[in-house]
């Protein structure tokens, strides 16, 4: 069982995990950050003194991004061989604010596998918005066949199926491994 990034937050930094939960990430954080109109750091200056944080803001994002960052090993090195045996372009499609999707790819190194991240911040909107994937369709240039995409939200899936994607639902590696063209580009 994975652990929650929030489970120790009331011991280590004095803060409810569920009203942080209630009062900041189903608020201002989803209505404002995520979407790209207000800075993280920002919000949580307006937010965490009414949470009982007297601390800095910055100290506050560093624990939070630092202890939600897990990555799937298994699912990188699978993502790594398919770059390497077939050349195919990689991007990044997630909901998350210009602090988090600048952690990504900076600190835990996502660019050195994915040419591009399009976040919601970035684009201005959440998947699974019509526009976000526009977004980024217009970066990603012409394409000679559907992007595949992958996401662990059906609600999503069904938006990047309208929006003309091949898109599968992913809970298991075995959703990625299996996928008909994935195993066909990882085949030895």
């Amino acid at each position: 069982m994975q652990q929650r990034w929030d489970e120790n937050l009331l011991a280590d930094l004095g803060v409810d995990p569920e009203r942080f939960r209630t009062e900041f990430i189903f608020d201002i954080f989803i209505k404002k950050v995520v979407i790209g109109q207000m800075s993280l750091i920002e919000a949580l200056d307006r937010r965490l003194p009414g949470l009982g944080f007297t601390g800095s803001s910055m100290v506050f994002a560093q624990y939070w991004l630092s202890h939600d960052s897990r990555l799937n090993t298994e699912l990188l090195d699978a993502i790594r061989r398919l770059k390497d045996s077939s050349g195919i372009r990689l991007y990044i499609a997630t909901n998350q604010d210009h602090m988090r999707a600048q952690w990504l790819w900076q600190t835990l190194r996502l660019s050195e596998l994915f040419e591009d991240i399009f976040y919601s911040a970035r684009a201005g909107v959440l998947k699974p918005h019509k526009d976000f994937f526009e977004f980024a369709q217009a970066r990603m240039g012409p394409q000679s066949e559907p992007p595949l995409f992958f996401d662990d939200t059906p609600k999503v899936i069904d938006g990047a199926r309208a929006f003309g994607w091949d898109a599968a639902l992913f809970e298991t590696q075995k959703d990625f491994l299996a996928h008909p063209w994935i195993a066909q580009k990882l085949a030895p």
